[in-house]
Parts: structure tokens; sequence; C-alpha cells
């Protein structure tokens, strides 16, 4: 069973930074491609960041330059650095993780395994 947790959350200023973090066997296993989404209850996810098993990034335009993703093989964790933060980041962001991903990158119905998502709340 893959279980991803995302913490890092919080409420910050405009212009502010936050690093989230999502934990999980996931994050080291071979093959697998990760992302990050955000979106709202009742509301479509949208692709923000992924990383894919070769080590390539991509970035949605609206975050490219103020965001980063990245992760920690020995700590089995997935990073979100979030700079230059404007209020319509705002949204509870969702770490995912699939074995293939398909080049789907920020296709929420490509990805297998979630998180249960963390804040973010920029004013």
């Amino acid at each position: 069973h893959v279980q991803l947790v995302e913490s890092g959350g919080e409420s910050v200023q405009t212009g502010g930074s936050l690093k989230l973090s999502c934990t999980g066997s996931a994050v080291t296993q071979a093959g697998y491609c990760m992302a990050w989404f955000r979106g709202d209850p009742g509301k479509e996810r949208e692709g923000v960041a992924s990383l894919d098993s070769l080590g390539r990034t991509r970035y949605a335009d609206s975050v490219n330059g103020r965001f980063t993703i990245s992760k920690d093989n020995d700590k089995n964790t997935l990073f979100l650095e979030m700079n230059g933060l404007k209020p319509e980041d705002t949204a509870m962001y969702y770490c995912a993780a699939d074995p293939s991903c398909g080049g789907r990158w920020f296709v929420p119905s490509q990805y297998k395994h979630w998180g249960q998502g963390t804040q973010v709340t920029v004013s």
C-alpha cells in the first residue's frame, strides 16, 4: 500500500516563501513519477510541478520561476519550495505518485496515489 503524507502548509503573506514536504515510499520507488497538484474541494486539481523517474522537472506556467520541485531519496521525501507567493497560490496542495505517468504529467487521473493535502493560504 502506497501512502503519501504532505506537510508544511500554512498561512503566509504575499511575497513570502514556504517549503512543502511529501513523505512516502513511492518517492523512491524505481520508475515512479511524482507531482504536486493544487485545488479546492469540488474543483479540478491543477498540476503545479512534476518530477519524472529520470529527474526531469516540469512546471505550470503560473509557477515557473517561483516554485521548485525536488526530492531527498535518503528521507523518502518530495519537496515543493515556493517563493514569491501570491494570493492566487492559495489552495490545498496535494502530492501524487504514479508508476508510469505516460507523459501526462499534469493530468490528475493519470496518478494512482495521492496524499491528503496540506493547505496554503496567501494574503
